[in-house]
């Protein structure tokens, strides 16, 4: 796939195993529990967590949370559908990412790598997102991501 868009990447410190990180990025429940950002929940709608395996999940809105927000599916709901690409245990997960949307400014395969390296006092964990849709801001991914992380720091503390 020729490389398109722009590409983003956040990084934290976990204070957990690569394994446990790992195990944490390919548990249906474990994923709802901590990847939807501030302001979101999520369910999975498919999940078959092996190379060439496909996803499917929901993250809406909660209207309390985030009043005024949109979602790129519907209005409250963001769903995205992918495959798992690489998974290798204890080291690294990489996915495609389709939003499921009418606005083009969505359109796109965006790819997501999640890269588990043993640090002094657990994991780095460094998301990167390439080919990242027009429609998504920076400043709008930026947040999301760390949020993302602050909640999968929180959830394997």
């Amino acid at each position: 796939m020729p490389s398109q868009g722009r590409t983003d990447a956040a990084s934290r410190l976990l204070a957990a195993s690569p394994d446990a990180v790992f195990a944490a990025l390919v548990d249906p429940g474990a994923l709802m529990a901590w990847l939807p950002p501030d302001g979101m929940s999520g369910r999975a709608l498919l999940f078959e967590p092996r190379e060439g395996g496909r996803y499917r999940i929901e993250l809406r809105y909660q209207d309390a949370a985030a009043p005024g927000a949109t979602g790129k599916t519907t209005a409250r709901t963001d769903v995205t559908s992918g495959r798992f690409l690489a998974l290798e245990p204890g080291k690294r997960v990489v996915q495609s990412v389709e939003f499921e949307s009418g606005d083009p400014a969505f359109a796109g395969e965006m790819i997501m790598t999640w890269s588990l390296d043993p640090a002094p006092g657990g994991t780095r964990v460094t998301v990167t997102a390439a080919n990242v849709p027009a429609g998504i801001s920076a400043e709008d991914h930026a947040a999301g991501l760390a949020s993302s992380l602050e909640n999968l720091a929180r959830f394997l503390a």
